[in-house]
């Protein structure tokens, strides 16, 4: 009986455990079932509030196509630059590097030179620069100008760059005109916006800046996009971003740039001295004042608005313009210089800095609108 017992025993926690076993394997079907009851009902209710009438996405516009096309193009050749400083814990006594400004700029050539605003690396030695692939390479300052506020670094030792930015003329600008700025606003970088030329030869003069000539534009510049490239809808350079209007210091629509023929004239002169040097004439002139000559009086050349006191033109006895009562008086208009035409300043800049201090050239002028004359003038250093 007793054999029995154990027998049975036996066999009932034999047939507990498989009983358990059992509903432990129900319990878990049931909770797989329960849990997928939910996403069940979510994909059918997901199924359910799906639009059966998405649109299809149409072709891009020819203009969308080109904006892409353009920054594709031009993306790789802008580039990240960012300067340190050195600072001394005036505890430990020891040096650390922190950051002190960041920037944009774009290749200039197969050699290396990149071009960017001083602004950026103002009276640093090195800079660091960022290229598209996301590599990072230490740049040596090879030339500045403060007063154009361009500045030249040089890339050691890189032997593929990207295809330099292709450089094309701002003196035909229009106002109007669809433009694009790629940079690296407040370290987002490679941005790209939009706008238009909103003015021509503007001119920027505050305690920090004095420059003339400028581009406006309504594409969005922010801090971080100095130094970087305005262009055109053919993709060609036309200005470097330099300066923005702002109450806030984010874009307010006004932003300015250096007219890329500026830029054209002052970076080689930056990469072979070091500085630039040209030779000084003393002179204030302006293309807008020199479209409203063409345009009211049929007249062709560079108004003489002012005239520097003690400066090769005034030596040379060059008249300044002047008003009185309200009207303009006209002072000379530089018409040509060794027998080179003059239209505007750019034409004049381009031509005085073909030649060397202590050279004398002669001006063709036209004085008061009614006399031509033939004044010498002997450059001076500025």
């Amino acid at each position: 009986m007793a054999i029995l017992m154990a027998i049975m025993t036996t066999n009932s926690n034999k047939i507990l455990t498989v009983i358990i076993a059992n509903l432990g394997s129900i319990a878990a079907v049931c909770l797989f079932i329960i849990a997928m009851v939910p996403n069940l009902s979510n994909n059918a209710l997901a199924a359910e509030t799906i639009p059966e009438n998405i649109a299809k996405r149409a072709d891009l516009t020819p203009e969308e196509k080109g904006t892409i096309a353009i920054f594709r193009h031009n993306n790789p050749s802008v580039v990240y630059i960012s300067t340190v400083k050195r600072v001394i814990n005036i505890w430990t006594r020891d040096i650390s590097e922190v950051p002190s400004g960041t920037g944009t700029g774009f290749i200039w050539d197969n050699k290396g030179h990149i071009i960017t605003n001083y602004h950026v690396i103002e009276n640093n030695k090195t800079a660091r620069v960022r290229l598209n692939n996301k590599k990072s390479y230490t740049a040596r300052v090879i030339g500045r100008s403060k007063r154009h506020d361009i500045a030249v670094l040089k890339l050691d030792g890189i032997k593929s760059l990207p295809r330099p930015i292709q450089p094309g003329s701002s003196k035909s600008l229009i106002v109007g005109q669809k433009v694009y700025a790629i940079g690296n606003p407040f370290g987002l970088d490679h941005t790209l916006t939009t706008g238009i030329i909103s003015a021509l030869g503007r001119t920027i003069k505050n305690r920090t800046l004095n420059m003339d000539d400028l581009i406006q534009t309504d594409a969005a510049i922010n801090p971080g996009n100095s130094g970087g490239p305005l262009l055109d809808s053919a993709g060609r350079l036309i200005g470097m971003n330099v300066a923005i209007y702002s109450p806030s210091g984010a874009s307010a629509g006004i932003g300015f740039a250096i007219p890329v023929d500026k830029v054209n004239r002052v970076v080689p002169n930056l990469i072979k001295h070091g500085r630039y040097i040209r030779p000084h004439v003393g002179i204030t002139a302006n293309d807008t004042a020199n479209k409203l000559l063409i345009k009211e009086l049929g007249i062709k050349g560079l108004l003489i608005l002012e005239v520097e006191q003690d400066s090769p033109a005034d030596k040379s006895g060059l008249i300044d313009s002047k008003l009185v009562n309200g009207d303009l008086i006209l002072g000379d208009v530089i018409q040509g210089i060794n027998g080179k035409p003059v239209e505007d300043l750019n034409d004049f800049l381009d031509i005085i800095e073909q030649y060397q201090i202590n050279d004398t050239v002669m001006l063709e002028v036209l004085r008061q609108g009614k006399t031509r004359l033939k004044i010498p003038l002997q450059l001076f250093m500025h």
